[in-house]
């Protein structure tokens, strides 16, 4: 059990999608059959040597620590009392590609030190790569990472598992993690958990008539004292505009009770909005992906991560958000250099701006964000 600290507050740690499978997977201790069925590229190690001629040699195999680099040493010295990511890749030795999809992503169940490295508390898995290799796939990426001791949600081997929250114990409370995803982020419909069959929480669609579903999990799960995030996989890839109708949603679930809305599935971080003093992330953007080298769509400088790091006062409401620029290079997440700390400072401020939110660089190598 964490211990809240002394003032009550409890520290978050919050991230955009963790994609451990395909050439991550491949610079590992052990490595999957790298065979590909994409249009882009036939062998996983392609995206291997695509980042090597961008930033240099990459070592083979390289420690389960490698990929997350300076981002331990940030973890260790926030000291977080909960750990929250969107793991989206598939942990399964299947060669099951499902059907239909452009890009798999998979990561051998061997190779789970390289997520276990982070000592996540909460792995979210609603989204649109967690069944690239089918129900079998699924299976054992819950099998595998229930064994290892991680709690996951927003997955399971039937509705009522996908839809049951995490739970994180703190001192006179928890942290409870919902997570679900939506089709504008890429997850077919027919990947939904039934009562019968395995798969991930899906929301249909975003109307006005959304959030009563969630709702009512909130209330029925929600004690004194707890803390509830809502993680949610939706909208597209790239680009700093958020639809009318994600706001609306986002704004619903912490009316009725959530107190952190948890936003991923773009490759770069989107604005961020502090609603009735609470915290909302539209889209975290990717922490650790194998995109390095690609060049596409860099006016948005995707090779730059954010971790987040939400201080949450005993009521729910924000007290304090700090942010830790990271860059990846050589598949390995280093501290962001000042010049690129205020490249994201600036694009994210600026975006920022309409919710009224103020980014100061301080202090050094971080940014933060205090409610006004």
């Amino acid at each position: 059990m964490n211990t809240r600290r002394d003032d009550g507050r409890l520290t978050l740690f919050l991230c955009g999608d963790v994609m451990l499978g395909r050439g991550i997977d491949q610079i590992l201790p052990h490595p999957l059959d790298p065979t590909l069925r994409e249009s882009y590229c036939h062998d996983a190690r392609d995206y291997v040597a695509l980042a090597e001629a961008a930033n240099g040699p990459i070592p083979r195999p390289a420690a389960y620590s490698w990929p997350w680099g300076d981002a331990l040493d940030i973890l260790a010295a926030a000291a977080p009392d909960a750990r929250i990511m969107n793991l989206e890749t598939s942990i399964t030795r299947s060669d099951r590609f499902a059907p239909g999809k452009g890009i798999h992503y998979r990561m051998n169940p061997a190779n789970l030190p390289g997520l276990t490295v982070a000592r996540p508390d909460v792995c979210t898995l609603a989204n649109n790569h967690v069944l690239d290799f089918g129900r079998l796939g699924l299976q054992e990426t819950l099998s595998t990472m229930t064994g290892a001791g991680l709690q996951v949600a927003g997955a399971g081997l039937n509705r009522r598992q996908a839809q049951r929250p995490a739970t994180v114990t703190v001192d006179d409370g928890r942290i409870l993690v919902i997570a679900f995803g939506t089709p504008s982020s890429g997850i077919p419909s027919y990947w939904a958990a039934t009562d019968d069959r395995a798969g991930v929480d899906v929301l249909p669609e975003l109307s006005r008539n959304s959030a009563p579903r969630l709702a009512d999990r909130i209330h029925r799960h929600k004690r004194p004292g707890d803390i509830v995030v809502a993680s949610v996989h939706w909208g597209s890839n790239w680009g700093y505009d958020i639809p009318d109708e994600q706001i609306r949603l986002a704004h619903q679930l912490i009316d009725n009770g959530a107190d952190i809305v948890h936003g991923h599935s773009s490759h770069h971080p989107r604005p961020i909005e502090v609603y009735r003093n609470r915290l909302i992330l539209y889209g975290c953007g990717d922490l650790i992906n194998d995109y390095e080298g690609i060049g596409v769509h860099r006016q948005y400088r995707d090779d730059l991560r954010l971790m987040y790091l939400a201080s949450i006062a005993p009521t729910g409401e924000l007290a304090c958000l700090r942010m830790a620029p990271t860059q990846a290079r050589r598949m390995q997440l280093h501290r962001a250099s000042p010049e690129d700390t205020q490249w994201t400072r600036t694009v994210l401020g600026s975006v920022s701006r309409r919710s009224g939110v103020r980014i100061d660089a301080a202090p050094p190598g971080m940014l933060t964000l205090r409610p006004n």
